[in-house]
């Protein structure tokens, strides 16, 4: 766990703890439609397929969220080195390295994204062609 703590505050708390909270909203999203998927509470099955396309877009806008976030920080990595004037190129690699977590953060949960929806809709889709 420890490693994971190093992990979130290394690529920077805002942006971490913004895609955290995207996580955690596409969880809770995730959830609702699961409930409805597993109660039969749908109406409108085309419109209920697309509300699940949220899920992806939910996903892809945390994945944006991570890239803005690293380009943020080379932005700030940069400028710290044209103060410092000479830097050693371990140090440029450290702060490359680190500029990466958020991306890598954000694509994770856009894969996550696609996962559930995915289950979500073939869950979906087995549970219509039952009912009828």
């Amino acid at each position: 766990m420890n490693t994971l703590d190093n992990l979130f505050h290394q690529g920077g708390p805002l942006f971490m703890g913004i895609l955290t909270i995207l996580l955690l909203i596409l969880l809770a999203t995730a959830v609702i439609f699961a409930i409805y998927i597993s109660n039969g509470k749908v109406q409108d099955s085309e419109g209920f397929r697309h509300r699940l396309t949220y899920l992806k877009s939910m996903g892809l806008f945390t994945m944006i969220t991570g890239i803005l976030g690293q380009l943020i920080g080379l932005l700030m990595a940069f400028g710290a080195i044209e103060r410092a004037g000479d830097v050693s190129p371990q140090m440029i690699y450290g702060g490359l390295k680190i500029s990466f977590y958020t991306t890598v953060y954000g694509i994770l949960i856009y894969l996550f994204s696609i996962l559930i929806w995915f289950i979500l809709d073939l869950w979906f889709h087995k549970k219509l062609s039952l009912n009828e």
